[in-house]
């Protein structure tokens, strides 16, 4: 998770201090000890700030280092490759863009499939499907205290400098469509501008039995008012959904209160596994993948059918497909360029 400069604090350090030294100044002192003290307290004004200077460049540092655990093993872009990359990306006025799993990584949330670091490496991790959440009471109770328990966590994450990159390639028109395979919400709290998130959004939950949507912050008070005794915290190894793991004591005794308005099934309004995206989202995207010069492709394996049925599609169209990504893709074969990097450290150097 990102950390950020509490400037709060820092200013009312600086304030503190200025109205401690304003007090004292206004004591009678003779000339050589009034002088010794301006600077004594300077020097004390100075090293309030510093010290909280550095809490947070430790803080920082700690939660860079823990973020860029779930990023595969790279090789540094070279000046020369990203000059090249950034050649051919001017040739196309007008981008849409797919990403995945693999831009979300340098925020601190894991993959599914990266190398040695993407939670089926891990772990052996196979996520709920669609069918399993429908059909069994015991599996829905096991998902909402999973993330239950990591919501707090998962909900707190930032986006990080890739995505910033893309919200200003949007507001500067450089970015026609912007289309996310990731669930976590970190395009839209970018705010460039649309983003079609073609597996839905974590962030909101929908009933399966009538049109009742909300928040899923509004969910969470709902979940901790009918669970007041639990006690679950969650651990390290949050996975890409943001549940995490809890013993089958914690998730027994887990409470998950029915829709308000009609007694159905609540869950997440995201595209499980085994479930398949809505038609007219597929069709939103179709149309700006046609109406865009090129189609790039930041942080996904394309292993997923949604996805890589668009770079087909491109393909089809003779809309040149570009890839950046961190090893092998689905679709590298249908690639006009690809470029093996991380996106963080990638589209914020690019000059478009």
């Amino acid at each position: 998770m990102q950390a950020h400069v509490n400037e709060g604090r820092i200013m009312m350090a600086w304030n503190n201090c200025g109205m401690m030294c304003a007090s004292l100044k206004g004591i009678h002192w003779s000339t050589r000890t009034g002088n010794c003290l301006n600077i004594q307290l300077q020097h004390l004004r100075n090293y309030c700030v510093t010290s909280l200077l550095r809490r947070h460049s430790a803080a920082t540092n700690a939660a860079a280092a823990e973020a860029i655990t779930f990023v595969p093993r790279h090789q540094d872009t070279s000046t020369t490759e990203l000059a090249e990359f950034e050649r051919v990306l001017r040739r196309f006025p007008r981008l849409a863009v797919i990403t995945g799993a693999g831009i979300s990584t340098e925020s601190g949330v894991p993959d599914y499939r990266s190398a040695e670091v993407g939670l089926y490496a891990r772990r052996g991790h196979r996520p709920i499907t669609y069918q399993e959440f429908v059909s069994s009471e015991p599996v829905r109770r096991r998902y909402w205290a999973r993330n239950f328990a990591g919501w707090p966590r998962f909900s707190s994450v930032q986006p990080n400098a890739a995505h910033h990159a893309l919200a200003e390639w949007q507001r500067r028109g450089r970015c026609s469509s912007l289309v996310t395979q990731n669930v976590d919400g970190l395009h839209t709290a970018a705010a460039g501008g649309e983003v079609t998130e073609l597996h839905g959004s974590s962030h909101r939950v929908r009933c399966l039995g009538c049109d009742f949507t909300q928040s899923r912050h509004q969910l969470q008070r709902v979940l901790e008012r009918a669970n007041p005794q639990f006690a679950a915290e969650a651990p390290a190894a949050l996975r890409p959904d943001g549940d995490v793991e809890l013993d089958q004591d914690q998730v027994s005794r887990f409470v998950v209160p029915p829709c308000p308005d009609c007694g159905g099934l609540l869950m997440p309004d995201i595209v499980f596994f085994g479930d398949s995206v809505p038609r007219a989202r597929v069709d939103s995207v179709r149309q700006a993948v046609a109406d865009a010069d090129a189609l790039l492709v930041v942080g996904s394996s394309l292993h997923v059918y949604s996805a890589y049925r668009h770079v087909l599609q491109a393909v089809e169209l003779d809309r040149p497909v570009l890839i950046l990504n961190i090893g092998p893709t689905r679709g590298d074969k249908h690639a006009f360029y690809k470029l093996d990097g991380r996106a963080g450290l990638v589209l914020p150097r690019l000059r478009l």
